[in-house]
């Protein structure tokens, strides 16, 4: 039987909090059936790591957490089908198995999201020719507000395939997802400081040179972090902790630019002695994953491939213009484009530019001042951060917009799948 009770949602951040009705956890795909043909209005929530509205509703909240798992590999075709309520974080202890022997393509540097999650908001890491990970769905079953079940892929139901792949929860729910995968790989990462000026001459280059690259850069630092992860076949050599760790100087530097934010440029120099060159070779699930204890609020726009650097030095210069106090870095990624339709990367090379703010801080002081400016060079958002985008800037952004619509309204007539936040997005 399912857990049911009634609790105040939020999500990770603390930032979108909401009262459902009741939480329910089916234990099994027929209870999750009877739910949903029991249920007018549902949202399904996964690890509460969207820092939108997405799952917020005072009517019925559903959990897949106790759906989870590998449901069967082809080791042929290195795929594995996998119940939609698995934390990314448990996937490896399936998937490393010697029968099985796979490991996803790519991941992003947080890993507790359900795997339903974040294929429903396109999630993703980095790397030139490396898609999110909702371009490596090679098949998934929906369940319908009927309470039917779909198999879709390319070849069938194609156009729910194509659509629902990135569809916010709002064609019904994923209930199995079969993601192509390959042999268990290992990741060498290396970290090192760079000059920004490098960075934006020569990142066009460098992005082909390693499987991963990104940039963590600091508004008032002229020196950046520069991480690559490569493939290597070297012995394993394990990520340390540094004493004080990351998070602790984090939070530490967060703190002091919320209470004195003159202080915000002078502590941005000290990256220079905190941060030394380190390299760490482990299996690649080890390596995409680092710790995230201190809580945050996060904008992030794709913009088309040429346009990012320049993007990015625009962001930079009105943050120091308008002496914006955040100690976080901007988050600056490459992602492949695809074929999904509300993909933020359909059809679009993109370059991802992160914003980050401090939980305890206002995000929309700096939000207000980036978020202009990620639109200008026509920007799309992620799906599960936050953004003010309208429903006609949307339209004008994705060329299968009125198709998606067109196709929610066929499956879910009478809306049962969205919430107040989709209904706005969506209907307008």
């Amino acid at each position: 039987m399912s857990d049911r009770h009634q609790a105040k949602w939020s999500n990770w951040s603390g930032f979108q909090t909401s009262n459902p009705q009741q939480i329910l956890q089916p234990a099994n795909i027929q209870e999750l059936q009877n739910i949903v043909r029991d249920h007018d209005k549902i949202r399904v929530v996964g690890a509460g790591h969207s820092f939108t509205p997405l799952v917020c509703t005072d009517a019925t909240l559903l959990s897949l957490d106790h759906i989870a798992g590998v449901v069967s590999t082809d080791t042929n075709r290195c795929q594995s089908s996998i119940y939609a309520g698995t934390r990314l974080y448990d996937l490896d202890q399936h998937l490393q198995q010697q029968s099985i022997n796979q490991a996803l393509m790519n991941q992003g540097d947080i890993d507790q999201q359900s795997l339903a999650g974040a294929v429903s908001t396109g999630t993703h890491g980095t790397g030139a020719d490396l898609y999110c990970i909702s371009g490596y769905v090679e098949a998934f079953e929906l369940l319908m507000a009927s309470g039917e079940i779909l198999t879709c892929s390319r070849t069938e139901h194609s156009e729910i395939f194509a659509a629902g792949r990135v569809s916010l929860g709002s064609l019904g729910i994923l209930t199995k997802i079969t993601m192509q995968n390959r042999p268990r790989y290992k990741l060498k990462e290396h970290i090192e400081l760079c000059p920004v000026e490098d960075m934006m001459q020569h990142i066009h280059q460098w992005k082909h040179q390693h499987r991963h690259i990104e940039c963590f850069v600091f508004s008032y630092e002229k020196q950046l972090m520069l991480k690559t992860l490569d493939e290597t076949e070297e012995a394993i050599l394990p990520r340390k902790e540094n004493f004080p760790s990351d998070d602790t100087l984090l939070t530490m530097c967060s703190e002091l630019t919320k209470t004195f934010p003159s202080l915000n440029p002078y502590l941005q120099k000290l990256l220079g002695i905190f941060v030394k060159p380190t390299t760490y070779v482990d299996w690649s699930s080890k390596i995409f994953p680092t710790p995230r204890n201190t809580k945050f609020n996060e904008m992030e726009y794709q913009i088309p491939v040429d346009q990012g650097v320049a993007c990015l030095d625009e962001v930079l210069h009105a943050l120091r213009t308008h002496k914006v106090a955040t100690f976080f870095p901007l988050e600056f990624r490459f992602v492949k484009g695809d074929d999904i339709w509300l993909s933020p990367f359909y059809q679009q090379d993109s370059i991802s530019i992160s914003v980050h703010q401090y939980h305890k801080q206002d995000p929309h002081l700096i939000f207000d001042v980036v978020e202009p400016i990620l639109q200008k060079y026509r920007g799309r958002p992620h799906w599960g951060k936050m953004h003010t985008m309208t429903t006609a800037q949307l339209r004008a952004s994705y060329p299968k917009w009125d198709d998606f619509m067109a196709l929610r309204q066929q499956l879910d007539p009478e809306a049962k799948f969205l919430n107040p936040y989709l209904e706005k997005l969506f209907l307008g």
